[in-house]
C-alpha cells in the first residue's frame, strides 16, 4: 500500500539472525508486494515482538507495553512509525504522536518502535529507497517446505505428542517463569492441534 510516496509494511515473523550471534532477525514485508527487509534486533526486542505475534499476555507488563499504557492513560496516539534511513547496516526510524491538539514526532530504535506500533495497531512505513536496498523477493519453495517442517518435527517429537491439556499447563509454566520464546513454541503447537479437531 503507498501512501504519500511511502511503503506500508507489516510484521511476518521472527528468526534468528545468520549475521550476528545473539541476535534476532525481525522480518518485515510489503503489505501489498513480494518483498521482504530483514531487521537485525537483540533478544529483549525480540521476545517483545514475538509474544505480540503469538498473542500471549504476559503476567506483568513488558516495558512496550507499559509504554503504551502510560501514552493512553495521557490521550496520547501513536500515529504512525516511519523507518526513514538506512545507513552502516542501521535502520532509523521515528514515531509520530498525537494528543488531539498537537502532534510530535521522536526518533526511535526500529526495534522499539515496531513493538510498540504492534501494541497499539498503527501503520509501519518506509520509503521506496529503503525497500530496495534492504529488501529481498522471497521466493516459493514447496519441497524444501515440506522437508524442513519435517525435519523439525523430527527435532521436538516428545512436544508434539503432548495433549492439549498437558500443552496448556505448558504453556501456563512458561508465561510464569517469563520463558515467552518458549511459549511461543508452545502456543504454535497448540493452535496446529485446534485446527486439526
Amino acid at each position: 500500500m503507498e501512501e504519500n510516496g511511502r511503503v506500508r509494511l507489516k510484521v511476518i515473523g521472527i528468526s534468528y539472525s545468520q549475521l550476528q550471534t545473539g541476535a534476532y532477525a525481525m522480518i518485515l514485508a510489503q503489505a501489498d508486494g513480494l518483498y521482504r527487509i530483514p531487521v537485525v534486533i537483540g533478544a529483549a526486542e525480540a521476545q517483545s515482538i514475538a509474544i505480540r505475534m503469538e498473542g500471549i499476555t504476559p503476567p506483568r507488563p513488558m516495558t512496550h507495553d507499559l509504554f503504551v499504557s502510560f501514552a493512553h492513560a495521557f490521550g496520547i496516539k501513536l500515529k504512525e512509525v516511519f523507518i526513514y534511513k538506512f545507513e552502516d547496516g542501521i535502520f532509523s526510524s521515528e514515531l509520530t504522536f498525537s494528543d488531539g491538539d498537537r502532534q510530535v514526532t521522536i526518533d526511535s530504535r526500529t526495534s522499539d518502535a515496531i513493538a510498540i506500533a504492534m501494541r497499539t495497531k498503527a501503520p509501519i512505513y518506509t520509503t521506496y529507497e529503503i525497500l530496495h536496498e534492504t529488501g529481498f523477493i522471497l521466493e516459493i519453495q514447496t519441497t524444501d517446505d515440506e522437508t524442513s517442517s519435517q525435519d523439525s518435527s523430527n527435532d521436538e517429537p516428545r512436544i508434539e505428542n503432548f495433549t492439549l491439556e498437558e500443552l496448556e499447563r505448558t504453556l501456563v509454566r512458561l508465561i510464569e517463569q517469563e520463558q515467552y520464546e518458549e511459549a511461543a513454541k508452545v502456543n504454535e503447537i497448540i493452535k496446529r492441534k485446534k485446527e486439526k479437531q
